[in-house]
């Protein structure tokens, strides 16, 4: 008997306490809730309410009367407003907004189930879990590649997010949970629709984004497949819906890719997504906004280049009305959270060419704003350029672009002047998040 005591205290950990609700209910639990929603800001779902809007209603008997239709399980969210976002890579992601209090209960239930499942998780899982990130699921991919597995099984999952079986996602959360009224409110999450064009489309399938709780229940999702690959002895990263498995020849890759197309279609029901999935070189593909060279070395994926691009033109066009000092502010916010994701690259170079090219970019823009030759005139010369340049390159008629390429303007906006101005160099950021390089 003694030796079934640890057995039982684990399954009560597990969330089998009829319980578990009322831990989400705490008080305590659903202040920091509403905290994280709140820092979190994000707009107003269906009902219009916004956050601040949100809390007044909990106060004034809101909570009290939500707090009670969940106890009796017959709370309802609200559906899901839905929003398109483009992609990186082309097309449009949609996300559904769910409202402030869903948003708030879905946090709730997330703080008391992420202790539940999270430890059971695979170490090769990096994707929206506590104390594990992207650079994480970079070190490790560059360590396998390092140990000779130079070729990729690169797992792309066809729209993952809205094929999720909720029968069978069900089926797992019911592993560590109990609780019939905790299941039932995540069911009625998933089920909850899509509200298009006033009217409630119900969800058959799938785990809409934009809520607190879909990453977990992502996670749980995809946790068999990770026991799947372990299991087999496989090295591995997945974050999220990304999935890459590495291997030391192409062989090898195509084995693995069919064996896991098979788990994922006949035990998941998912589709892999054969356009954008395949066995490569590690070189060749790309993982988390970074590629490899050199065998094992991280570099900048160059999609990532170009839509750091595409976000400088935006944030440097003449069309936004600021002057050059709120828009330096603006750009290096951005060009320092950019440089901060990207810090592991280990072929700085293209740093430089970056920095030159984005330097350019606000020249450009720079010149643009003096619209007329008599204030580029007045401007060159307030900046120390020499007469006969002032009036060559005022009265120049070639494109800003060119003219921000040339001497005169390179000399007058240098570089030393536009770091005092407020622009953040990349080389700069790189050397500080790599004292030791």
């Amino acid at each position: 008997m003694a030796s079934q005591t640890p057995a039982r205290r684990k399954d009560e950990s597990l969330g089998s306490d009829v319980d578990l609700l009322e831990a989400v209910l705490k008080r305590e639990n659903v202040l920091r809730a509403w905290e994280r929603v709140k820092a979190n800001k994000g707009a107003a779902g269906i009902d219009g309410r916004s956050i601040a809007e949100t809390r007044q209603w909990l106060r004034e008997d809101g909570w009290a009367v939500t707090r009670e239709q969940l106890r009796a399980g017959t709370y309802r969210p609200q559906p899901v407003r839905p929003v398109q976002i483009p992609k990186p890579d082309g097309g449009v992601r949609e996300l559904g907004i769910p409202t402030v209090l869903d948003r708030m209960i879905q946090q709730a239930l997330l703080q008391v189930l992420t202790p539940l499942f999270d430890p059971q998780f695979s170490k090769s899982s990096y994707g929206f879990r506590p104390k594990r990130g992207a650079h994480d699921a970079l070190r490790q991919a560059k360590q396998y590649v390092a140990e000779g597995r130079g070729w990729v099984v690169d797992l792309d999952l066809e729209k993952f997010f809205d094929r999720v079986n909720h029968d069978k996602l069900m089926t797992r959360v019911a592993r560590r949970v109990q609780d019939s009224r905790v299941l039932g409110l995540i069911r009625s999450y998933l089920e909850a629709g899509v509200m298009k064009d006033g009217v409630c489309v119900r969800r058959e399938d799938g785990t809409p984004q934009g809520g607190p709780l879909s990453p977990l229940l992502a996670n749980i999702m995809l946790d068999d497949l990770d026991r799947f690959l372990e299991k087999r002895g496989h090295r591995f990263c997945r974050y999220a819906d990304d999935c890459n498995v590495y291997v030391r020849s192409k062989r090898s890759g195509e084995r693995v890719m069919a064996a896991m197309r098979r788990y994922l279609t006949a035990e998941l029901s998912l589709r892999v997504n054969e356009a954008k999935s395949a066995v490569d070189r590690a070189s060749r593909r790309k993982f988390l906004g970074y590629s490899f060279h050199r065998q094992s070395k991280l570099r900048i994926a160059s999609k990532s280049i170009e839509r750091l691009k595409a976000k400088v033109r935006e944030l440097t066009r003449r069309g936004r009305s600021m002057n050059l000092q709120e828009r330096l502010q603006v750009l290096s916010r951005y060009l320092r959270g950019w440089m901060t994701y990207f810090a592991l690259t280990e072929a700085p170079s293209v740093l430089r060419e970056l920095d030159k090219w984005i330097a350019r970019r606000v020249r450009a823009s720079v010149w643009k704003t003096w619209k007329r030759t008599r204030t580029r005139i007045r401007k060159l010369r307030s900046l120390g350029a020499g007469e006969d340049r002032v009036m060559q390159t005022a009265n120049c008629r070639r494109g800003p672009w060119y003219i921000a390429g040339g001497s005169t303007l390179n000399a007058a906006l240098s570089t030393a002047w536009l770091r005092e101005q407020g622009l953040l160099k990349l080389q700069d950021r790189w050397l500080q998040l790599n004292p030791a390089r």
